[in-house]
């Protein structure tokens, strides 16, 4: 049963890099990643709740430990440093693109009474996109901070992002004017649409 409360959904964002284009990508991603921190801050402060979830990198374990000891180097230290998961933080794994596939994310979502996912990370063309498109036949209200997710080529994160956009009915505004609208108003918007 869906309640009334956002949710903060980082994805993918403990990284290591090493495949084709992955040098920047992981500049794209150290770019966005102080946005991430402050709407992530934000969330704590408000009390709610803060979901990674996660490429398993052939672990199979939701250690996460393990995980950040893998994915931990020169080009992902500047992000983990802003966005290591803490201990009020939930963590969980997934073995394709989504977010909803093959985890217990729906359930979580269900157990915290969450009926709006602010999706942010990694890639915003491929797991973000396909992420919000399964959120979306869920019926969860949508928002994806534009400032929040990167891709290595940035004119296919505005394809995704206008994409999430028009089809999947997200609101796409920048951290800092999603953070106004919600403080200003005390209330998060029950039917997302863009300013």
């Amino acid at each position: 049963m869906k309640g009334n409360k956002p949710a903060l959904i980082i994805i993918d964002i403990i990284n290591d890099f090493q495949f084709q284009h992955g040098e920047e990508l992981s500049k794209q991603t150290a770019n966005i990643a102080p946005n991430i921190h402050q709407l992530k801050r934000y969330m704590h402060q408000n009390n709610f709740p803060v979901i990674y979830v996660n490429d398993h990198y052939q672990l199979w374990q939701a250690n996460l430990e393990k995980i950040l000891k893998k994915c931990t180097n020169h080009l992902s230290q500047p992000i983990l440093s802003l966005l290591q998961p803490e201990d009020d933080d939930y963590f969980l794994i997934k073995p394709k693109h989504s977010i909803f596939y093959g985890t217990a994310l729906n359930m979580l979502l269900d157990e915290l009474q969450v009926d709006t996912l602010i999706l942010t990370g990694i890639a915003g063309n491929i797991c973000v996109l396909f992420s919000a498109n399964d959120a979306y036949m869920r019926e969860y209200n949508l928002i994806i901070p534009s400032d929040c997710i990167a891709s290595n080529i940035q004119e296919d994160n505005d394809f995704a992002l206008k994409m999430m956009k028009n089809v999947l009915q997200a609101k796409t505004v920048e951290h800092t004017h999603y953070i106004r609208e919600t403080s200003v108003n005390g209330d998060f918007p029950s039917s997302p649409t863009d300013s």
